[in-house]
């Protein structure tokens, strides 16, 4: 791995070090166990809050069992889905589209709404000539602003489910939903924003500049070169782990990721939040020693997959090298394997973005990943399969880690005869069956959509070989892990991908949210038990290899078989 990668490895290390802690108490102030607490800022945020719920016609003082707080996320999504699809539909008679871009198609409009609403913001489209600005901004912009904001509004009622003791209530969606974007959200969003602007984001509400050519030679004609309102889409995008891009590439486009400057702050938005979430966890239930335990596993798992990303792609291509191919880039610096790979960037930061895309719910990638080795394309695939708990994204995937820690003592608790409780909660059978739903969901809709993708003709449009099955294996892992990245040479823009997606989206997101908000809803009603000599301990370093282990069990039994066709064979058959 070159030098320049490994600082910039360090200095995100370093970045993160220096402010997760300061945000996560921040977060827990805003959200507090109680939901009449006040919160930090309430002179300049309280009266913006208190116009919505006005508006809105919102108690803000009544709180919801789990099952109310879960049809409300539900009934907000379900609109949510329904205004975002009528906007693609209609945009071409709406205004403020400088571009004249037409209707999308029902099916592949039906795909973006359900993939922005569920966090997923999977683009089987290239954003530039797909969508007007309208969309772009009142579309898919708000979406990446609240579906964010509805993840880490059912983290937050899960952890007062653990919290509180002999209660049904778990605060109140709609008072969560508008803290989190009014207090957390759009501030860090406007400052990153700002930021990206003068890393030569672009930030505007042209359509098209026509650069004229001035050499006839080259047989190129006058280009179009698009314009947006890209900088504080791109700032959500990252801070509220979305994924996607206002261009096709992403941020492999230089108008979204100009430089090595903005590559390493937009990863470093990316991870702020979900790792920030545990200090404030820690600090809600009143136990730090929890959030070391959650923020270990979820570093060491984040660091092996992305460092062997990093390694496999700068190791390069071995059947190049087997033909004697030089793949530096350079007389000093080693270039690995640079296909589909930007040169301002290389390959050893595109197996950092990789590792932390695919970690967490960012779909966002500044690579492609169909270019990878068969083990580097393998690194990321296995780590969307692990669930996205390390670290997830924002408030998803804490809810998912807390879920194997449950697992996890409860296992522990039968091996060695020990009680099983955390923080306080006896950890019982009607628990341990929600954990399993959880559990099982997203494997369920990877495994059953990629086979039938396989089986059937009409869908096979995607390469043969073992390298077909990993691209079929991604795009569905990608989807039901609500990531939104791809392997990108297979066309996904047939009814068979955008119905079959829109589904295991849904799937991936609610069908995991629910079954947390009950364990959440379960554990409230219980009362606190005193810590005994029995009670086995969650906050050492065993019990946080435990929780890794299980984790890794579980993806393991699940997935390999696949993968073992897939990206393992590949890479035994160069």
């Amino acid at each position: 791995m070159s030098w320049q990668a490994t600082i910039q490895a360090l200095i995100l290390v370093a970045l993160l070090v220096i402010t997760v802690g300061p945000l996560g108490r921040y977060m827990a102030a805003v959200y507090g166990v109680r939901q009449d607490a006040s919160a930090p800022g309430d002179r300049v945020f309280g009266p913006i809050e208190r116009l919505i719920y006005r508006v809105c016609r919102i108690d803000s003082k009544r709180e919801q069992r789990w099952n109310v707080y879960a049809l409300a996320l539900l009934a907000f999504s379900l609109v949510s889905i329904l205004i975002l699809y009528a906007l693609q539909r209609l945009q071409g008679n709406l205004p403020f589209n400088p571009t004249d871009r037409a209707a999308v198609t029902p099916w592949g409009a039906w795909n973006v709404a359900v993939s922005f609403v569920t966090n997923t913001n999977w683009q089987w489209y290239s954003g530039e000539v797909a969508m007007s600005h309208l969309t772009q901004m009142i579309g898919l912009t708000v979406q990446n602003f609240v579906s964010a904001a509805a993840g880490m509004a059912v983290i937050v009622a899960i952890i007062r489910g653990i919290a509180r003791s002999n209660t049904r209530n778990l605060g109140n969606f709609w008072v969560d939903l508008t803290r989190t974007v009014v207090r957390i959200l759009l501030p860090l969003s406007l400052v990153f924003a700002v930021v990206l602007i003068s890393q030569g984001v672009i930030q505007n509400v042209k359509g098209y500049t026509v650069a004229v050519s001035i050499d006839s030679t080259t047989g190129v004609a006058d280009q179009a070169i698009p314009g947006g309102q890209v900088a504080s889409q791109e700032a959500i995008k990252q801070l509220g782990t979305n994924g996607g891009g206002f261009f096709n590439t992403n941020s492999a486009h230089p108008f979204e990721n100009p430089n090595g400057i903005s590559d390493m702050l937009e990863l470093y938005a990316i991870l702020l939040i979900p790792f920030a979430f545990v200090v404030a966890f820690g600090k809600l239930v009143g136990d730090k020693r929890q959030a070391r335990v959650l923020i270990a596993v979820m570093a060491a798992l984040l660091t092996v997959f992305a460092g062997f990303a990093m390694f496999a792609e700068q190791g390069g291509n071995s059947k190049l090298a087997g033909l004697g191919v030089d793949q530096s880039i350079s007389t000093t610096q080693s270039g690995g394997n640079m296909e589909g790979k930007e040169l301002r960037l290389g390959a050893a930061a595109c197996g950092l973005w990789a590792g932390a895309t695919t970690g967490t719910s960012n779909g966002a990638v500044n690579c492609m990943h169909d270019s990878f080795t068969p083990l580097g394309g393998a690194s990321p695939m296995l780590h969307m399969m692990l669930g996205e708990i390390s670290p997830g994204g924002a408030g998803v995937g804490l809810m998912g880690v807390l879920q194997y820690a449950l697992l996890a003592v409860f296992i522990a608790g039968l091996m060695v005869g020990r009680t099983p409780e955390y923080l306080g909660k006896k950890i019982q059978a009607a628990e341990m069956k929600l954990v399993t739903l959880f559990i099982l969901a997203m494997p369920i809709a990877v495994l059953a959509f990629a086979a039938a993708s396989i089986l059937l003709k009409s869908a096979a449009n995607y390469q043969p070989g073992p390298h077909g099955l990993s691209e079929v294996l991604y795009n569905y892992a990608s989807v039901a892990n609500n990531n939104g990245s791809a392997f990108a040479h297979q066309d996904t823009s047939t009814r068979w991908y955008t119905v079959t997606q829109g589904i295991a989206m849904l799937i991936g997101r609610f069908f995991l949210i629910i079954p947390a908000l009950a364990v959440g809803g379960s554990l409230a009603g219980k009362p606190k038990v005193p810590a005994t000599s029995g009670t086995f301990p969650t906050h050492t370093p065993l019990f946080a290899v435990l929780v890794a282990g299980v984790i890794m069990i579980v993806a393991g039994l699940t997935f390999f078989p696949a993968l073992v066709l897939g990206p393992i064979l590949e890479h035994l058959s160069l």
